[in-house]
């Protein structure tokens, strides 16, 4: 489990420092340059996601189990799930409703990710590794809310649909053909 901490340290600290240091990015980014910024964020964050994956699966092997959830719960995730993928497109699939309204959607999608996730595992690694990017989510929301928001982009109708087509597609790739072979577990 020493290794999936190492990585959501890293993975999770890089991407806390505009909820406690703001300031502080903003000074590395006008001394070092946006692209360095970006270059040296983007590794630490695949350095952190990576050792958080890789000791999350060798996590399962002894992780003690807490709780076990009822096998109903999982029905409930896969509906939840739905939105998370939606959520998750919205972030990137330009003028959509979605971004407009929320500002935020893929922290949304993160939230309901690690929430769900939470419902149906109970293990102490799962609570461990779920709970923290619940918990990273959260404080981030609320971070990014107290920013000024950016200059409005008008909404279409295209981008909103292109965005549930998007996380739809998504979903239904992930959870029906790639969740068992890349994650160990299968949906279904």
């Amino acid at each position: 489990m020493t290794v999936m901490m190492l990585g959501l340290v890293l993975f999770l600290g890089v991407h806390s420092v505009r909820i406690v240091a703001d300031d502080w990015r903003r000074e590395r980014i006008a001394r070092w340059g946006e692209n360095r910024w970006k270059a040296l964020y983007s590794l630490v964050s695949l350095l952190g996601l990576a050792l958080a994956i890789w000791g999350f699966g060798q996590m399962r092997l002894d992780s003690p189990t807490l709780w076990t959830p009822p096998l109903a719960l999982r029905h409930l995730v896969m509906l939840l799930m739905i939105p998370a993928f939606v959520l998750a497109a919205a972030a990137y699939v330009p003028r959509n409703h979605l971004k407009a309204r929320l500002r935020h959607p893929m922290i949304l999608g993160v939230k309901l990710w690690a929430f769900s996730h939470l419902l149906v595992n109970g293990r102490l690694g799962d609570i461990v590794f779920f709970g923290a990017f619940l918990a990273w989510a959260i404080l981030d929301f609320r971070a990014a809310r107290r920013r000024p928001a950016p200059a409005p982009v008008a909404p279409t109708g295209g981008g909103t649909l292109a965005t549930l087509v998007i996380g739809v597609a998504a979903y239904a790739l992930f959870a029906f053909w790639l969740h068992g072979p890349l994650i160990g577990v299968p949906v279904m």
